[in-house]
Formats: C-alpha cells, structure tokens, sequence
C-alpha cells in the first residue's frame, strides 16, 4: 500500500483552481488531449481504441466500475500539473508540509527504556528540507518504504528528539499506519 505517496497525491489536490472533470467522456476527452492520440489513451487504459472513441463521442456514457477507477486516476495524476509544481516547490523552498498521521512508532535507544511500539496521533509541522526530500523521492519513483523512512526521520528530529535537545541515541520506526495526512 502507498499511504505517503497517496497523502502526498491528496494533498496536491487541495491547491487545484479549477475542479478535474467529472463525467466519463470528459475525462476521456482530457486524456485524449494530454497524450494526443486515442491509440496510447487506449494503451494507457488497457481498453480499445474504439471504446475511447465512443467515449470522446459520449455514446458511452457509464464505465466498468475498475475503469472508472482508472481512468479518475490517471485525470488526477495529468490534472494542473503547474499549479501542483508551484505548489510543492513553495512547500520545498519556504513553507514545509504538515504531516497528521495514526501510525505505530517503536523505537530503538538505550538500554533500560522503553522502545515498545504503540499506535500514537501525531500532528508535526516538517521544515522545507523534509518537504523537498519528499517530493524528490516521489518524482524520481522511490518506493514507499523510502517515503515513510524520510517522515519517520522528520518525525523523530522533530517530534520525538525536540531539534536534538533530548534523547540523543533514538531512532524511530514508522509502520502500522493508520492513516496520513499531508498538508502544504
């Protein structure tokens, strides 16, 4: 499951001007003019190029519910590309990301404590460096477990060692999550 990658993907959305086209055919429309063609808007929705063809002409109207389901994401994910750039590099150079998230942290530190995982809320402002390592491994196509090891580093600098004032030898472990959240 991708929860950082879906939270920062949710979070993109917050900052679009106009709303992502709702109906079938206009999605599809959508689709056909981003990639030019209804040949590679077929390929990239594993359907005939006849079909999006109907579509685009609106004499289907209804989708299959898991193309519906694609064909939503891929209109996400091509929707407003520059105000979503801006967006994320305001956050990457200025502003940082806020991250809320239900998640089971354990820890790692001296012997003698307490480094039992339990499920913790926690809302925590991360600065633009955190923000802009983020978006970095997101682009470039990190997998998830790198996304949450970079919020679990932010998290446990900021969080749980207080910018390095306390507990000098900890280290976090983000796992079970529960739901995240981002905001930017």
């Amino acid at each position: 499951m991708s929860e950082i990658s879906d939270g920062l993907a949710r979070a993109d959305e917050q900052h679009f001007t106009r709303p992502a086209p709702k109906t079938a055919g206009a999605r599809m429309r959508f689709l056909v003019k981003q990639l030019r063609s209804t040949r590679a808007t077929a390929a990239l929705l594993g359907i005939s190029q006849r079909t999006v063809e109907r579509y685009v002409k609106d004499q289907i109207r209804s989708p299959r519910p898991e193309l519906a389901g694609r064909l939503e994401d891929e209109v996400r994910r091509r929707w407003q590309p520059l105000v979503r750039k801006r967006a994320r590099d305001r956050a990457a150079r200025q502003t940082g990301v806020v991250i809320e998230t239900r998640a089971r942290f354990g820890f790692t530190a001296a012997p003698g404590t307490s480094d039992d995982g339990r499920m913790r809320r926690i809302t925590q402002h991360l600065p633009p460096e955190y923000a802009g390592r983020l978006f970095a491994a997101q682009e470039q196509g990190a997998p998830e477990s790198t996304l949450r090891r970079i919020a679990a580093e932010g998290l446990q600098e900021l969080y749980f060692k207080d910018h390095g004032t306390r507990a000098a030898g900890l280290t976090v472990e983000f796992s079970d999550i529960d739901y995240v959240l981002f905001d930017f």
